[in-house]
């Protein structure tokens, strides 16, 4: 993915925040990804040569099994259902232009460069129709839910050399190390390429619960039912004294 001629640029590139704290109150951030366009020594690019830059922020990977609901005799039951060994848990893609405009299907798909070319990996066969079928479904749901996006007029360039792109993050993101992918193209090639890391960690209160829960899964699970069952005697109890 790096350059691949003598004139051929360099990507410097940077993130506001490499490390977000997620704390009780929480509502998200919004990370500013930028950077510059220059030439390996360090000069300003041809002016004469147009560059799209496509940062893309992705989270850490997750295994999920997707299912299917149909409506059968009046209900909504479970049908088919598939397992993913790879989905992204966030993916935000932002560009100089819409990338169908910037790069043909077969670049798109080998960089993953917008929601329609991300790889769900499916664990076992599956049908290719309804492989496409649930990934749709999937990254329908994560776009409702802001852990999804695409935005094919985010990039801004100034003066050929500097450009900048922001990303909001929504409260549900998970922890774990992001991945900032930034792609400088000409004439439909992936010219130079360039990453940046981002740590979103939960510290304090919610570290030690986080923790507790992994550590000692089973307490964990009989404290959270116990305090439920005490939650709604107590809702029940204030309720009858009304």
């Amino acid at each position: 993915m790096g350059a691949t001629g003598a004139r051929d640029p360099i990507l410097v590139p940077e993130i506001s925040q490499h490390e977000i704290v997620v704390r009780q109150g929480f509502t998200g951030a919004d990370l500013l990804l930028y950077g510059a366009i220059l030439e390996p020594d360090g000069t300003r690019p041809d002016p004469d040569r147009q560059y799209d830059i496509v940062v893309v922020l992705k989270g850490p990977l997750q295994s999920i099994t997707l299912r299917e609901k149909q409506k059968r005799l009046g209900m909504w039951l479970n049908a088919d259902s598939t397992n993913l060994r790879s989905a992204p848990s966030f993916y935000a893609l932002a560009s100089s232009r819409p990338v169908d405009r910037i790069v043909d299907d077969r670049t798109a798909a080998i960089y993953e460069l917008g929601l329609r070319w991300l790889q769900l990996s499916p664990i076992g066969t599956i049908d290719p129709d309804e492989q496409v079928r649930f990934a749709a479904g999937l990254v329908e749901k994560r776009v409702a839910s802001g852990l999804y996006r695409q935005d094919d007029d985010g990039v801004s360039i100034s003066g050929d050399v500097l450009y900048q792109a922001r990303i909001p993050l929504p409260s549900s993101v998970i922890t774990g190390e992001y991945t900032s992918e930034t792609f400088a193209i000409a004439d439909g090639r992936v010219v130079a390429s360039a990453t940046s890391e981002v740590t979103v960690v939960k510290r304090g209160f919610e570290r030690g619960i986080e923790l507790f829960s992994i550590r000692q899964a089973f307490l964990y699970g009989l404290t959270a039912m116990v305090l439920s069952v005490l939650m709604g005697w107590g809702a029940g109890r204030l309720f009858a004294m009304a």
